[in-house]
């Protein structure tokens, strides 16, 4: 048998692929130096020996634990609540018409363009008088819902065939029941595409937690990583140690949910 080899394109992206990894790499192998080679100018490649002492100083000396659970107690909530409401919202733009429809998504999607640091103080306003500043709710109430999700169930639906639709309703499938029962179970590629970008958007959050969360018993990982660094001294084994532990759960979620993510993309819609 004549082995197959590799194309044009290939040959580009594999070395591509192997630069994108190097940044990685380098911070797993910066978690395992001491404060003396990070602090070295230029920094070296590799460690001399394997230090662990960044990990120790995460997980003993400071609430990391509670931090972890805070990110996957919010990003869980956030991605849970994206994927039911944009979903709903997608499904009713791209089916259901009524006056203004078409006016009302084309300004829910230029909301996305409208900076965050904008709406901060507002937002942060009106949750203080709601009585939700530093807590959990804050950092979950403003991303139940996005645009960009909105927009991506949209698109999703608009592609969807008609016919599959019309079947169940000449069946007797109320509109509700067609949405949860035929139209959902299709739309796997699209919510798990969903589901990955709401996760790495809510889990990397580190802007909005600073602002409103005061107390470090509520900080999520990100916020929780800022307290190893002071005005005059960093502790860099420990904010490498605690940077490669923050970030494998966002390679998790994405390799678990790749196959499906590039369906969505591709627009692929299997029965």
């Amino acid at each position: 048998m004549r082995r197959r080899l590799p194309s044009k394109w290939h040959l580009v992206l594999a070395p591509m692929s192997l630069v994108t990894l190097l940044p990685f790499v380098w911070l797993v192998l910066s978690s395992v130096m001491t404060q003396a080679e990070l602090n070295r100018f230029p920094p070296p490649i590799l460690p001399d020996g394997i230090d662990l002492g960044g990990y120790r100083t995460v997980m003993e000396r400071s609430d990391f634990p509670r931090w972890f659970l805070n990110s996957v107690l919010v990003s869980g909530a956030i991605v849970a609540a994206q994927v039911v409401l944009c979903s709903m919202a997608g499904y009713a733009f791209a089916r259901i018409r009524f006056i203004g429809s078409r006016l009302t998504l084309v300004l829910i999607i230029a909301t996305a363009l409208i900076p965050f640091q904008l709406t901060v103080i507002p937002t942060f306003l009106m949750f203080s008088q709601a009585g939700l500043v530093d807590t959990l709710g804050a950092l979950i109430i403003p991303q139940l819902s996005s645009s960009v999700g909105i927009y991506l169930m949209t698109s999703f639906f608009q592609s969807f065939p008609k016919e599959l639709e019309e079947a169940a309703r000449i069946d007797g499938c109320s509109r509700v029941a067609l949405f949860f029962r035929v139209v959902l179970p299709v739309a796997k590629p699209a919510l798990a595409a969903l589901a990955v970008i709401t996760f790495i958007t809510a889990w990397n959050d580190l802007f909005w937690p600073l602002v409103v969360i005061n107390s470090e018993a509520n900080y999520t990982v990100q916020a929780g990583l800022t307290t190893f660094q002071g005005q005059h001294r960093a502790d860099w084994p420990a904010i490498m140690a605690g940077t490669v532990l923050t970030t494998l759960p966002v390679l998790a979620v994405f390799l678990f949910g790749q196959r499906r993510f590039v369906q969505a993309l591709t627009g692929a819609v299997k029965g």
